[in-house]
């Protein structure tokens, strides 16, 4: 079974789970505030924000997988549909889950994802108008056993109220349950802004799709114990580190490779 889940309190994602249970989903029990169901799905809201959702292997513990819809905030305003994994690189977790932890990342379904939302923007025509992209690993939940992807808009309130939003990301989720996850050779990132365009342009052009990534601004927490845990919480066979090269110096670059060759993956710099 696969979970879909949100916060009843985020417009966005209670926005966007409003029109994907009219896709043949009716009415279910389950452990949340809301609940519907087809076979193979759940889709449940709870009260929680979704950055505390730890709770999620307990509450569904027939998931697979889950997907959260939910919004997402930038100072910036940027317009936009993004996907992520979560976690800690460093000693602090302002935003949930726990210090220097990662979530387990589920690369393949957040490849899948992106390429729908892009689909679905350019059909209603947001394409332009709005960015669609993968985001650094950040914020909680982290302790779940089973992968969880976040699927976002952002990044205000006008963006996450509007319908055309809304269903963009229930159909881009509609079509991944309906097609199933697409394949691609998995991989971790390093370097790149909140949004690594460079790695977002790689996966889509060399069918390569991202578990965890690393941003420039969390570089300095960069080590081979942090290589490895970032692989070990990726879902599936990583063999694949895809570095923004200038988003790094020489020492990481040569530790990167050092840790690369001691493990037999394949290193490509963007």
């Amino acid at each position: 079974m696969i979970g879909i889940v949100y916060s009843v309190n985020d417009p966005a994602g209670a926005g966007a789970a409003a029109k994907l249970v009219r896709l043949g989903f009716k009415i279910a029990e389950c452990r949340a505030v809301e609940c519907w169901s087809r076979p193979g799905v759940t889709v449940a809201g709870f009260d929680e924000d979704v950055i505390e959702f730890d709770f999620l292997d307990d509450a569904l513990p027939e998931a697979e997988y889950f997907i959260v819809l939910s919004r997402h905030s930038s100072q910036a305003g940027v317009k936009s549909y993004t996907v992520h994994h979560t976690g800690n690189f460093g000693g602090e977790a302002l935003y949930g889950g726990r210090p220097g932890e990662l979530g387990m990342a589920n690369p393949v379904v957040a490849f899948g994802l992106l390429r729908e939302l892009v689909k679905r923007a350019e059909m209603k025509g947001r394409l332009g108008e709005y960015r669609v992209s993968y985001e650094a690993t950040h914020h909680g939940p982290t302790s779940l056993k089973k992968p969880l992807t976040f699927v976002e808009i952002g990044s205000s309130l006008t963006e996450w109220v509007d319908e055309v939003n809304q269903e963009i990301l229930a159909e881009s989720v509609a079509s991944l349950l309906e097609s199933g996850p697409v394949g691609c050779r998995p991989a971790i990132g390093i370097g790149g802004g909140h949004y690594p365009w460079k790695h977002t342009e790689y996966s889509l052009r060399e069918n390569v799709c991202f578990g965890h990534l690393l941003p420039k601004y969390a570089i300095e927490y960069l080590s081979a114990e942090v290589l490895e845990r970032m692989i070990k919480r990726t879902y599936g066979s990583v063999k694949l580190i895809v570095v923004e090269k200038k988003s790094t110096r020489l020492e990481h670059r040569m530790m990167i490779e050092s840790f690369a060759t001691s493990r037999g993956l394949e290193v490509v710099y963007i």
